[in-house]
């Protein structure tokens, strides 16, 4: 019966989504672009990750990542109202250009955790599960992006991520529906689980540190302009965090206290295992959903980190030619480091932008909500500087 429930609320959601109504509504259509960013690869490692490493205070620094998160996000649409105003002043336009640098430089590594996952998962349910495997899946990947990139541009591929956002929601939404029934069934037994924290307060601060670009995505709606209006950019990305936040609480508040130690593991693809604890069809359907998800995020960010260096350079270096550096990095990065690492250097590489952009709405503000925003950019500069990994955590 379980299984059914989540067969029909992923089919209700997903059929939702793309009902004509919702899908054309054009404040639906400028909230998916950032929704999607943000409940992306995070979504499948938070879970098991957090539980293994903070035990029952995992919800706890959830909520500490969704209201940084939720800060950097009011500094960028204080940015976005900025530049709508027409404030401009030369030392912005060049603490602006630095951002941008540090934000082409983050979607590189952003790709490779994307396809790193994407790896893992592809060969998760396989007999051929090895990190060996999973970094060949993952080199085909970058090798058929680039060639679709060098030869025929984006439109083929970025077709495929209105469907695969729509995908990724349903199942999640059957996610949770699961989640809560084996919750509720747990409480009734009274057999929920506190389990310990497993790291010392240090390495609790720097490994949270590490993990900001799992909430990260929100900053796609400051590059919507050609597509939305100012005012719409704003609330979509709003609308987007408040939504993220209370799916990401609901899933880690459902998943904390239900699984014993021996279950939680910190692999990438653990929630593989401990969703087949809660149903079987579970693991199959997230295994879908991550495969869709880290390919069209990886699309999105290829081709966002393309044209900002080509944009940066004035077109000094084509997208192509970005193109082709972009996988160099991202194969080195691939076969040279495991896949939290590649999160902890993405997550110190957002960080440094999400300073800049901090930087830049306090000095368009006063008082206290320039207080804030030079707060707000030394605890990123301190993200950029301190985020660990998971093994280094």
């Amino acid at each position: 019966m379980l299984g059914i429930a989540i067969l029909a609320a992923v089919c209700l959601t997903g059929g939702a989504l793309l009902w004509p109504r919702i899908a054309r509504a054009e404040a639906w259509r400028a909230t998916v672009t950032p929704l999607a960013s943000i409940i992306g690869s995070g979504f499948l490692v938070l879970g098991p990750l957090l539980d293994h490493k903070y035990g029952a205070f995992a919800p706890a620094v959830m909520a500490a990542l969704c209201a940084i998160a939720w800060g950097f996000g009011a500094a960028i649409r204080r940015n976005i109202a900025r530049i709508e105003e027409g404030e401009r002043p030369a030392l912005d336009s060049h603490v602006e250009t630095l951002a941008s640098w540090a934000l082409a430089f983050a979607y590189v590594i952003s790709v490779a955790y994307y396809l790193n996952l994407f790896g893992s998962f592809a060969v998760n349910l396989t007999p051929w599960h090895s990190p060996t495997a999973a970094h060949v899946v993952t080199s085909a990947a970058y090798a058929l992006i680039l060639a679709t990139g060098w030869l025929r541009g984006f439109s083929a591929l970025e077709g495929m991520e209105k469907y695969a956002v729509t995908l990724k929601l349903a199942i999640i939404a059957g996610l949770l529906v699961g989640l809560a029934a084996f919750f509720v069934q747990k409480a009734g037994a009274g057999a929920l689980i506190v389990n310990p924290v497993q790291v010392a307060p240090w390495q609790a601060l720097t490994l949270g540190m590490g993990l900001i670009v799992t909430v990260q995505g929100f900053e796609t709606s400051r590059y919507l302009g050609h597509s939305y209006s100012a005012r719409r950019r704003i609330a979509s990305m709003r609308h987007a965090q408040i939504i993220a936040t209370a799916i990401y609480m609901a899933y880690i508040l459902l998943a904390a206290y239900v699984f014993p130690p021996g279950e939680i593991e910190t692999s990438e693809t653990a929630i593989i295992d401990m969703m087949r604890v809660v149903a079987a069809i579970l693991p199959p359907l997230l295994v879908a959903a991550a495969l869709a998800a880290q390919f069209s995020a990886a699309v999105a960010d290829t081709g966002g980190s393309g044209g900002l260096v080509q944009e940066l350079t004035r077109g000094r270096i084509k997208q192509p030619a970005a193109y082709a550096l972009l996988t160099a990095a991202g194969l080195a990065l691939t076969w040279g480091f495991h896949v939290f690492e590649i999160i902890a250097f993405a997550s110190r590489a957002f960080a440094l932008y999400y300073a800049l952009q901090s930087l830049l709405a306090a000095r368009a503000c006063t008082g206290t909500r320039a207080a804030l925003f030079y707060t707000l950019a030394a605890a990123a500069l301190a993200i950029a500087l301190l985020g660990q990994s998971v093994e280094a955590g």
